[in-house]
C-alpha cells in the first residue's frame, strides 16, 4: 500500500489540475462537514417556494458555483476530447480506405506482371525450341 502512496504523491506533484481538485475536494468536504443536508428538505410545515434563509442562500449558491466551474470545465474537456477522437476517427477511415485501394492498384500491378512475364517466358520457351530445330535440321 505504502508503494501505491507514493506513486500518488508523485503523480500529483506532476500534474497542475490535482491542486485545483484537491481544493474542489476539500470545499465539497467543508461543506458536508457543515451538514447542509438538511437544505435538501423544506422543514415541517414549509412548502417548495418557501425562501431560504439568506446564509443558507449564499452557501447553496457557492456551493453550486463551485459544481458548476467544476463541471463545466470537465465537460468542456470531454467535449473537445471527443471531437479529437471523432476527427481522428475519420482520419484513421479515409486512410484506411486509402491504403485499401493502394493494395488493390499493387495487386492489379503484381497480376499484370505476371502475365506479362509469363508470356515473356513463353515467348522465349518457344524461340529457344525454334532455335534448337534449326540447329538439329
Amino acid at each position: 500500500m505504502s508503494a501505491i502512496r507514493s506513486e500518488r504523491v508523485e503523480t500529483e506533484a506532476e500534474d497542475p489540475n490535482i491542486a485545483a481538485v484537491s481544493e474542489v475536494e476539500a470545499g465539497i468536504r467543508d461543506f458536508v462537514r457543515n451538514d447542509v443536508a438538511y437544505l435538501r428538505r423544506p422543514p415541517h410545515g414549509a412548502g417548495p417556494d418557501t425562501p431560504l434563509e439568506p446564509n443558507t442562500e449564499a452557501t447553496v449558491n457557492n456551493v453550486n458555483s463551485l459544481i458548476q466551474r467544476v463541471a463545466g470545465t470537465s465537460l468542456s474537456e470531454i467535449e473537445n476530447l471527443i471531437s479529437e477522437l471523432e476527427s481522428v476517427r475519420d482520419l484513421l477511415h479515409a486512410e484506411g480506405q486509402r491504403v485499401q485501394r493502394e493494395i488493390a492498384g499493387y495487386a492489379q500491378l503484381s497480376q499484370a506482371a505476371m502475365k506479362s512475364t509469363r508470356m515473356i517466358a513463353d515467348n522465349v520457351a518457344q524461340w529457344k525450341r525454334t532455335a534448337d530445330g534449326l540447329r538439329n535440321s
